[in-house]
């Protein structure tokens, strides 16, 4: 029997999310701070005895050829990545799809690492995340953009810089040890309840900003900006005024698109700056998932937030990035 493990983190944003999407970065260049988290998709590959496609995931599938499989980033992977005998897939997730976290992006990478391993192939992680780049913004047409791949293959928080080639550029954060404590007691998520689609939301951005759009321009400048600073005061351990500018980044992104927040959403965030939150914002594309919020008193923040039945998902920073072992 052969097995093979794989698992990939999920992400949360840091500064100048958005301004990854080839829309955007091949005209400017794009820039965005972004922190690997210790949440993953994880995924059973069982490589040989098997024959037909089994595919577990919310679903089930069982078909005699990769073609045949409906979800698409699994087709896709194995018509691009896979020449062998058929195999069995089951996957699992510590939160569920659409809901902020990077899930499409990390669930790709987990995928492609496990085909590179039962190839016998050591994939550096550029090269993991630009195959996944390449499997859901090429072929498979999402208006997406590349931080979710990269951060998933890379691990840790991270600097990204896009070129306007597409080529990406990784920088790992040198923080104190007392900035990464202050960010794991103080930045808390807590998940909204509502799940969503990125697709919609990210489209009208990728729609206005190739058409032109000069306000859409202006606004992904400015997150480009913030994306800077971030990095800038994480450098310096100025930790509450990244605070403060996660609040302006949310006011930013707003204004790029309203459809970002809900009456849930505002809700929740209201009462979580009244309990001590400096700052904040919807994780991913917006519309529903993770709040992700820098709180001052975080019990306050915990209890006023139970009290929303918004549960929280406490979470660490991880270093390690998509991960994989055979077991033979």
């Amino acid at each position: 029997m052969s097995v093979i493990f794989t698992r990939a983190p999920l992400r949360v944003s840091l500064g100048g999310g958005g301004t990854d999407l080839p829309s955007y970065y091949r005209q400017y260049g794009g820039f965005l701070v972004s922190g690997a988290i210790d949440k993953y998709v994880y995924m059973l590959t069982h490589t040989i005895f098997q024959r037909r496609y089994r595919m577990k995931y919310s679903q089930f599938e069982e078909v005699d050829a990769p073609s045949e499989i409906r979800h698409p980033i699994l087709r896709e992977s194995l018509l691009r990545h896979w020449h062998g005998d058929p195999l069995e897939v089951s996957v699992i997730a510590d939160v569920p799809a659409g809901t902020g976290l990077g899930s499409s992006g990390s669930f790709t990478v987990c995928f492609l690492k496990a085909l590179a391993l039962a190839r016998r192939v050591a994939l550096p992680p550029g090269r993991l995340a630009e195959d996944a780049c390449e499997i859901e913004i090429d072929v498979l047409g999402e208006p997406s953009g590349k931080q979710d791949q990269y951060v998933s293959a890379h691990g840790g928080i991270c600097a990204y810089t896009f070129e306007r080639d597409g080529s990406v550029d990784v920088e790992p954060l040198s923080l104190s040890r007392e900035t990464l404590e202050r960010l794991r007691n103080n930045l808390l998520l807590f998940y909204t309840g509502e799940a969503r689609t990125a697709s919609a939301i990210l489209a009208d951005q990728v729609t206005r900003t190739e058409q032109g759009d000069e306000e859409i321009r202006g606004n992904l400048d400015r997150t480009k900006a913030m994306g800077l600073e971030s990095r800038a005061l994480l450098e310096h351990g100025d930790v509450e005024q990244l605070a403060e500018l996660m609040h302006e980044h949310w006011e930013n992104k707003l204004r790029r698109s309203p459809g970002m927040t809900t009456e849930r959403i505002d809700h929740l965030y209201t009462l979580a700056r009244r309990s001590g939150v400096i700052g904040g914002k919807v994780v991913g594309a917006g519309g529903g998932g993770f709040l992700l919020v820098y709180a001052r008193r975080p019990d306050d923040t915990r209890e006023a937030m139970a009290a929303a039945r918004a549960p929280e998902l406490r979470f660490d920073f991880e270093f390690q990035g998509c991960y994989g072992v055979e077991y033979t």
